[in-house]
């Protein structure tokens, strides 16, 4: 039977092996068996995404940069490349302050649809609340030929009602 081996150092050029007993094995994966698996999943890259404020920081961060090199610096310590700094600025330009801030991706909803639905949903609410009407006017009428038959005051007559 082959005794493992461990590793003494993580250097490539310095790597030496070194048997490890048996008993020395055995206590080692008592050890890792009676520690749980990580039960955490390794997160996946995100877009990185910059608020609005943020945008107009890093923007006047660049126009105060003067000397030579001074963007490149800001830009590594920031993690931007340059491309989305010249986007900002042309934002900046075409659209004020305001087009620096975040908007929702995606297609845009078309107000007319949108106006549509909702009086679709208004007109199959309505439909609905006029059933419902109805409904209870049935049941009122039915409650009060039920209240004559059985010769029970009505809230019609003067008595009290049913």
């Amino acid at each position: 039977m082959k005794k493992p081996m461990k590793k003494l150092t993580n250097k490539p050029e310095a790597l030496v092996l070194v048997a490890v007993p048996p008993v020395e094995l055995r206590a080692v994966s008592a050890v890792a068996s009676s520690i749980p698996a990580d039960p955490e999943v390794a997160a996946t890259a995100k877009r990185r995404q910059f608020s609005g404020s943020e945008r107009r920081r890093i923007l006047a961060a660049a126009d105060r940069c003067t000397a030579p090199g001074e963007i490149g610096a800001l830009l590594r310590r920031e993690g931007i490349y340059s491309s989305q700094l010249a986007a900002w600025r042309k934002k900046r330009v075409a659209t004020g302050r305001a087009g620096l801030d975040s908007q929702k991706r995606g297609r845009k909803a078309d107000p007319a649809i949108a106006q549509a639905r909702r009086e679709e949903t208004l007109t199959r609410e309505n439909k609905r609340l006029r059933h419902q009407l109805a409904q209870a006017h049935t049941i009122i009428d039915v409650q009060k030929k039920l209240c004559t038959l059985l010769g029970l005051p009505t809230a019609e007559s003067p008595d009290e009602g049913c």
